[in-house]
C-alpha cells in the first residue's frame, strides 16, 4: 500500500491521458467530502460538502473544503456531482457556486431538492441536472453512469466515471440492506456489471471498514420504536438528522400506531421534510402532522417532537432543550430518543446532552442502550462483497478518517488487490492514474476554511488558538504611562485579569518589579513603545507562569507623555 508523507511535493504536470484524482476533504475525516478529476485539462467534482466543528474550534460554525486548488480553474469545471444530500456532501456548494454560479449540478432529483433549498437562502439559482440510478450522461469528457445505492438517506447515487484513462467508480456513502425502507437496494448486479467491464480504480466509502459483518436492517429500528413509545407515559423527543427521511418516517408510523401528533422542531427539519413529503419520499399519516406552535394545547401523552441536534450541535433544538434554553422543555416522565450514532469527535457533546436531559428528569434512549439507529455505512463484510464482485485494478479508500482508511485498505488486500495498487491518501495528496496503475504523486496545499458568522477563510489557525487560550487561560491586559523625555513611568502600571479565579489585587506583588523593569529599559535606550509593551508581557507573563500556573493571553499598551 502506497502512503502519503509529508515531503509530497507539488505533482508534476498530468501526463497525456492519465487521469488525476485529487481529494480535497473527506480523507483523514469524517466530513468535508469532495474529490476533484481532472481529465484532458477538465475538471469533474464529485461531492461538495462540510465538516462541523469540534470543541478546540471555539466560534466556528463550518469547516469548508479548500477551494485554492481549483480557484484559477473554474471555468474548467464540467460539473458537481452530487452522490446524496447529506450536508457533509452537499453542504459546501453555496460556497463554491460563490465562485461561478453556472457549475451545473447533477445529482438525484431530492439530492437537488435539498440542495436547491439551502441556495436560495443565499440567492442563488443553480443550474440542475436530475439524473437516476442506470442513466449515462456525456459531461464533458466525462461519461457519468449513475448506480442507485442504498444509504440513511433516499435516492443515494453511486457514480462510475469513464475517460480515456479508464474506469473510476465512486461509491459516494453506501451500505448494503437487503431489506431497506423504500425497497431500494444497492444495486450489485450494476456493479458486477462494471466490474466485468472493469473498474480501474474503486474509490470507496470506508466510515464502518473497522466494523466486522453487516449492518443491521433498518426496519429493525420500527419494533424497537413501537416499544419505547408503548412504555412512554408524557412527551418524546426524537432527535436525528433533518435528512434522515427514512428515520423520520419510523416515527411518524410510530406516533400514529399509538395516537400521538407529531411536530416537527427546527428549521432545517421542516424544510426538508416538506420537501421529502412534497417528492414523495415522506408518506405522512392522515393528522398525524402538527405545526409546534400547537403542542401546548394537547396533552404530553398525545405529543411528539421530531427535532435536529442528535450530534449535541450548541445552537440545535435539542442542546438548547437541555441547556431549558428552549420553548419547548423536558421534565420528569418525558422520554427523549437520540436516534443516530455517534459521529467521530462529537461524543463529549452528546454526552453534555444527555447529562443535560437526564438532570432535567428526561428518560434518555440512545444507540448505546437500545437499538435506536442503523448506521448508513457498509461494514466489512459488505465491503468486502463489494471487492470480490469487481475485482477493482485500483482500489482508493475515501470518506473516514485515517484508522477507517487503513482497514479498509486492509480488506481490499485480502480480497487480493495487490498492496502496490491500494492507494492510502489524505486530503491534498494527488493520485494519478496512468497507464492501469493509480499512485501518489505529490500533494497540494489543503487546510480548513471555516466559517464564522458571515465571514469565510477569515479565521486562521492563530486566531483559533488564541480563542482556545482565552477560554483556557484567561486575559491580562497591563496598561502604563511613562515619559517621553526619561521613561519614567508616570501612571500605572495598572493591571486587570478575566477568566481567572484570583482578583486583580493578586498582581499588586509584581508590580514594583514592572515599574523597575520599565525604567531600566528606557534608561537601557528602549524609548519605543513597543519595546516597552515586550517588556511589560515578558515580566508579567513569567510571574503568572511561575506564581499562579497559568499561561493567559496578555495584552501590553504603553502611552507616552
Amino acid at each position: 500500500m502506497s502512503h502519503p508523507h509529508p515531503e509530497l511535493t507539488l505533482p508534476p504536470a498530468l501526463p497525456e491521458g492519465a487521469l488525476r484524482v485529487v481529494a480535497l476533504g473527506g480523507l483523514g475525516e469524517v466530513g468535508r467530502n469532495m474529490a476533484v478529476l481532472e481529465y484532458a485539462g477538465r475538471l469533474l467534482v464529485i461531492d461538495c460538502g462540510v465538516l462541523f466543528p469540534e470543541d478546540h474550534q471555539p466560534g466556528v460554525d463550518l469547516i469548508l473544503p479548500d477551494f485554492d486548488y481549483i480557484r484559477d480553474r473554474l471555468d474548467d469545471i464540467e460539473a458537481i456531482v452530487l452522490t446524496h444530500g447529506h450536508e457533509d456532501h452537499i453542504g459546501a456548494v453555496p460556497y463554491l457556486l460563490r465562485l461561478r454560479r453556472d457549475i451545473p449540478l447533477v445529482g438525484s432529483q431530492l439530492t437537488l431538492a435539498f440542495v436547491e433549498a439551502k441556495l436560495k437562502e443565499h440567492r442563488i439559482a443553480p443550474l440542475t441536472l436530475a439524473v437516476r440510478e442506470g442513466q449515462v450522461e456525456q459531461l464533458g469528457v466525462f461519461e457519468c453512469e449513475f448506480v442507485a445505492v442504498n444509504h440513511s438517506i433516499p435516492d443515494a447515487l453511486a457514480v462510475a466515471v469513464t475517460t480515456g484513462a479508464g474506469t473510476v467508480l465512486h461509491t459516494g456513502d453506501f451500505k448494503m440492506d437487503q431489506l431497506p425502507l423504500d425497497g431500494r437496494i444497492t444495486d450489485l448486479r450494476a456493479f458486477a456489471r462494471l466490474g466485468e467491464r472493469g473498474v480501474d480504480l474503486f474509490m470507496v466509502d470506508s466510515t464502518n471498514a473497522e466494523v466486522p459483518g453487516f449492518v443491521a436492517q433498518e426496519r429493525g429500528i420500527g419494533p424497537v420504536l413501537d416499544s419505547v413509545f408503548a412504555e412512554s407515559t408524557k412527551r418524546i423527543v426524537v432527535a436525528s438528522f433533518s435528512s434522515h427521511v427514512h428515520r423520520v418516517q419510523q416515527v411518524l408510523d410510530a406516533a400514529a400506531a399509538h395516537g400521538r401528533h407529531v411536530a416537527l422542531v427546527g428549521r432545517s427539519m421542516v424544510r426538508n421534510m416538506a420537501i421529502a413529503s412534497e417528492l414523495g419520499y415522506l408518506k405522512v399519516p392522515e393528522n398525524v402532522l402538527i405545526d409546534s406552535k400547537r403542542v401546548d394545547e394537547l396533552p404530553d401523552d398525545e405529543i411528539v417532537l421530531m427535532c435536529t441536534g442528535s450530534q449535541g450541535e450548541p445552537m440545535a433544538a435539542l442542546s438548547r432543550i437541555a441547556n431549558n434554553d428552549h420553548k419547548i422543555t423536558v421534565g420528569p416522565g418525558d422520554t427523549v430518543i437520540l436516534a443516530s450514532s455517534l459521529i467521530p469527535g462529537n461524543e463529549n457533546a452528546v454526552f453534555r446532552v444527555i447529562n443535560g436531559l437526564t438532570r432535567l428528569g428526561a428518560r434518555v434512549v440512545h444507540s448505546g442502550n437500545a437499538k435506536v439507529h442503523v448506521s448508513g455505512h457498509a461494514s466489512a463484510g459488505e465491503l468486502l462483497y463489494c471487492y470480490n464482485i469487481l475485482r477493482p485494478r485500483n482500489v482508493m479508500p475515501v470518506h473516514g478518517e485515517v484508522r477507517h482508511l487503513v482497514a479498509n485498505a486492509a480488506l481490499a488486500v485480502q480480497t487480493g488487490v495487490p498492496a502496490d495498487r491500494v492507494v492510502l491518501a489524505e486530503d491534498g495528496v494527488v493520485v494519478d492514474l496512468v497507464d492501469g496503475k493509480a499512485s501518489v504523486v505529490g500533494a497540494v496545499p489543503c487546510g480548513y476554511v471555516y466559517v464564522d458568522g458571515s465571514s469565510v477563510g477569515g479565521v486562521t489557525e492563530a486566531e483559533l488558538k488564541d480563542r482556545r487560550i482565552l477560554g483556557v487561560e484567561g486575559f491580562v491586559s497591563i496598561f502604563a504611562v511613562v515619559s517621553s523625555a526619561d521613561g519614567k513611568v508616570l501612571a500605572g502600571p495598572q493591571i486587570h485579569a478575566r477568566g481567572f479565579a484570583e482578583q486583580d489585587d493578586v498582581f499588586e506583588d509584581i508590580l514594583p518589579e514592572l515599574t523597575a523593569a520599565l525604567e531600566d529599559a528606557a534608561r537601557g535606550g528602549a524609548v519605543d513603545t513597543h519595546q516597552l509593551q515586550q517588556v511589560m508581557r515578558r515580566v508579567v507573563g513569567r510571574w503568572v507562569s511561575n506564581r499562579l500556573r497559568r499561561r493567559p493571553m496578555i495584552i501590553p499598551v504603553v502611552v507616552e507623555a
